[in-house]
């Protein structure tokens, strides 16, 4: 862990004009590091590098850049344990899903693009009669693609290793430059990352990473005229305003933005599997994920059976220190965002809400702890089941049969990651056709990776990983000529 870390801008490091400030470890409130202060003015340099670079990476060939990234992959997984200790330190989380879900993660989406089928980069070229507008004949095409420039990723804190991997890696396979600004909270995580990159051989320019919390750092990396893509993940009002200055330049984006998970129980589900699968969002970076199933619609003839269940779940699991083995929920990111979660559960009291677990700050003595709580009773015009509150909190809402189901679960600003658990096979894949959500998980929270992942309505914008990266970061350019 460096104790005060300098910006990388244009393969150098960098001392920061801005100074720096701390970073502070959420379960212990201790100093993990000091992290760099950039200027508008250094966040603009990093972005005229990248642009310098562009012209060269772009025409690298593709062997050589997969095989940048696999030697990155490769240094990330030999250092795993001291990136972990230090993203665990940096973000709560607990050990395990440091190891796993954050470095474990970004080495794999890292070696993952460093594999890209020829199939992924150009579609087969089609041969046609000439049409009215050409002279008779044979007219051949090629549709490829081409790299959209430089990209400004913007990430965020949940988690510092596999979001800012997952933008990076694919545009950087297809031939683009990047300038990175991570989120303020967590960006330590992020400059390990550029050090692997440039330990893999990554040409000066071609990475940049500049951080603050000042709001003008992002706006200038957003703004500039060297960028010509905005890959941002965060929440939907930073990224609507985000959206508004790329629109003036008609700069391309992928937004990643808020969610508010439905996941409809049916009377024939499995409870168990619905439980656990729920659960994951009182615990899984201890609900600071978009994606988690937060806002429950069970049908009444499964509803006291699954709160009872759920809140007996909730209460079994161990928030603590998460060095410690068997803690399964850590702590939010920060006081402020504790102190959010917090107002939230008095929300939902004060709108007819039932606290059925949790709801209490738990006794101990240093970290941003939230107890996993549980909110019955809910109807789905209360705010506490319509905004993303980001934390240990579910509330779960009634319903008598499935078009109610489903008019609920559509009844959202959000539309990013629904769920639905029952029986009936056919009901499921049926019912999860009706949701206007980006994906639907049946039976099961898990994800498949080579999947397309983005939301719909206030969600998002756009779709990324697996071959849907190479798409999102790459413009499809026609070659024409005559037979």
């Amino acid at each position: 862990m460096s104790e005060v870390q300098p910006l990388f801008v244009g393969g150098e490091w960098v001392a920061p004009d801005g100074g720096h400030y701390p970073v502070i470890d959420p379960a212990t409130e201790e100093t993990v590091g000091r992290a760099p202060e950039a200027t508008p003015d250094q966040a603009r340099a990093a972005c005229a590098a990248a642009r310098e670079a562009f012209g060269t990476w772009s025409r690298t060939r593709p062997e050589e850049r997969a095989a940048l990234l696999g030697r990155a992959a490769g240094i990330i997984r030999e250092r795993l344990a001291p990136y972990a200790e230090l993203a665990r330190a940096e973000t709560g989380a607990t050990t395990a899903t440091a190891r796993a879900m954050q470095v474990g993660v970004a080495a794999a989406r890292f070696r993952r693009y460093a594999g890209v089928e020829p199939a992924e980069w150009a579609v087969v070229p089609q041969i046609n009669e000439a049409g009215p507008m050409g002279r008779a004949g044979v007219v051949g095409a090629l549709a490829v693609r081409q790299p959209v420039g430089v990209v400004t990723c913007v990430t965020s804190y949940n988690n510092p290793w596999a979001n800012p991997a997952g933008k990076i890696a694919p545009a950087l396979a297809m031939g683009n430059t990047v300038v990175v600004k991570p989120a303020p909270q967590d960006p330590l995580s992020v400059y390990r990352m550029a050090e692997a990159l440039a330990d893999a051989g990554v040409p000066p320019g071609v990475v940049n990473v500049v951080s603050g919390r000042d709001v003008s750092v992002g706006e200038a990396v957003v703004a500039s005229g060297d960028v010509d893509m905005v890959s941002f993940t965060g929440s939907t009002a930073v990224g609507r305003r985000i959206a508004e200055v790329c629109g003036r330049d008609m700069k391309r984006q992928l937004m990643e933005l808020g969610g508010k998970g439905a996941a409809l129980v049916f009377d024939d589900a499995d409870l168990a599997a619905a439980v656990a699968g729920i659960g994951t969002a009182f615990s899984f970076y201890s609900g600071q994920i978009c994606t988690a199933p937060t806002r429950v619609l069970a049908q009444r003839g499964v509803y006291g059976r699954l709160v009872e269940r759920l809140a007996a779940h909730a209460r079994r699991l161990k928030v603590g220190d998460p060095r410690e083995a068997d803690t399964v929920v850590g702590p939010v990111i920060s006081a402020e965002h504790r102190a959010r979660v917090e107002s939230y559960v008095e929300l939902g009291r004060k709108e007819g809400a039932t606290v059925v677990a949790g709801g209490e700050r738990p006794s101990l003595e240093r970290g941003f702890y939230v107890v996993p709580t549980l909110l019955a009773d809910c109807t789905n015009d209360m705010r506490v089941a319509r905004e993303e509150i980001f934390g240990p909190v579910v509330t779960v809402i009634p319903f008598d049969d499935e078009d109610e189901g489903v008019a609920l679960a559509n009844d959202s600003d959000y539309g990013l990651l629904d769920y639905v658990w029952s029986g009936d096979v056919a009901r499921a894949f049926r019912v999860a056709r009706r949701l206007r959500a980006g994906g639907v998980g049946i039976n099961t929270v898990g994800r498949n990776m080579e999947a397309p992942f983005g939301g719909f309505k206030k969600s998002g914008v756009g779709r990324d990983v697996g071959s849907y990266a190479l798409h999102a970061y790459s413009e499809v350019q026609a070659l024409v000529w005559p037979g």
